[in-house]
């Protein structure tokens, strides 16, 4: 599958936004900060933008996907933010609303809200991100997925290499013998992430063991069992780990057992490190495919899902310097707001 990159597509939106400005006989159609208005027909886009839980990496995208679409329509949009505090079915809610009031479009954020909104309509489009696999979200065969949905769906994914996730191991904790895999049963595509982690994890001499919980009322005994079973913890970018960072870290810290984070925001609250994605840039990049589907007539059923190309390996000083561990060269300090 070819991997487009995200900054090469925010920059052709732009000269494409540019262009459309330059058509307009010497005078721009702008708002008083520059921003173009969109369409000439004055159109006010109503948007409809599920989120499924508010942690960090989530919110970061949302903020992405407004300003882009705030930069390029002005006022000519509308937003209906809600959020269904990690609950599925109030997903499910959410979406069948935005159908019944006849959004424009519908921006879907992790894969619970991809996934109702999916259920609620097959004609108005839906922009997702922060979606690991869409195969995966979509119910989709592996074999027969090429890159784009086939369906009024698209978006930008925010899966990071995961074989480089597990190479941190080697790198950070080469003592280690058996690393816990701390997932949501609920989440497809964190167990997605978990089985590819595993498999990197063998090819490197670690024993792996998972260890689900099926909600926020798990989380705590899971955690628990996992620091006494393993020597590190391996946590992928799960929206239920993601909202309860300060009961994992309330558990791991004590026990002196480091965790290797799937994303930033996790890493924040009970990591020691992480090969992180800018949630902020795969949001502005749907932002800008939002555009080009309502204002530019593209077709969300051809339109290729976009990957992060800005990654970084960040770690977070106080716990590796209480854990006594060695920090090699390309690794940046993350503050955190402990």
């Amino acid at each position: 599958m070819k991997i487009k990159k995200l900054s090469a597509l925010l920059l052709t939106g732009a000269m494409a936004a540019m262009a459309l400005a330059g058509c307009s006989g010497g005078s721009t159609n702008t708002a008083d900060n520059g921003a173009s208005t969109g369409a000439d027909d004055g159109k006010t886009y109503s948007i409809g933008l599920c989120q499924l839980v508010q942690h960090p990496a989530l919110d970061e995208a949302t903020k992405g996907f407004q300003d882009k679409l705030t930069e390029l329509l002005g006022d000519k949009v509308d937003f209906d933010l809600q959020n269904a505090s990690g609950d599925s079915n109030t997903c499910s809610t959410i979406a069948n609303q935005f159908v019944s009031s006849g959004k424009d479009l519908i921006f879907a954020n992790a894969t619970a809200a991809l996934q109702a909104a999916a259920a609620a309509t097959a004609d108005i489009p839906i922009v997702g991100t922060s979606i690991t696999d869409y195969a995966t979200a979509l119910d989709i065969d592996a074999a027969d997925w090429t890159g784009v949905s086939g369906r009024n769906i698209t978006g930008t994914a925010d899966l990071a290499p995961l074989a480089d996730q597990a190479a941190m191991f080697k790198e950070l904790l080469p003592d280690a013998k058996k690393i816990g895999l701390i997932y949501c049963s609920g989440e497809p595509n964190s167990k997605y992430q978990v089985d590819i982690v595993a498999e990197e994890l063998a090819k490197l001499g670690y024993e792996t063991a998972d260890y689900s919980f099926a909600d926020s009322n798990d989380v705590a005994a899971v955690v628990t069992t996992a620091c006494g079973d393993c020597d590190a913890l391996y946590i992928p970018t799960d929206n239920t780990a993601a909202a309860n960072t300060e009961v994992i870290n309330n558990i791991a810290a004590p026990a002196n057992i480091p965790i290797i984070a799937g994303e930033e925001g996790i890493c924040g609250g009970c990591g020691i490190a992480t090969l992180s994605i800018s949630y902020y840039s795969i949001g502005q990049v749907a932002g800008q495919m939002a555009y080009d589907i309502l204002v530019n007539g593209e077709d969300p059923a051809a339109m290729e899902i976009q990957y992060a190309d800005q990654l970084t390996k960040k770690y977070v000083k106080e716990r590796t310097d209480a854990m006594g561990i060695t920090v090699p060269e390309g690794y940046e300090e993350l503050v955190t707001e402990e």
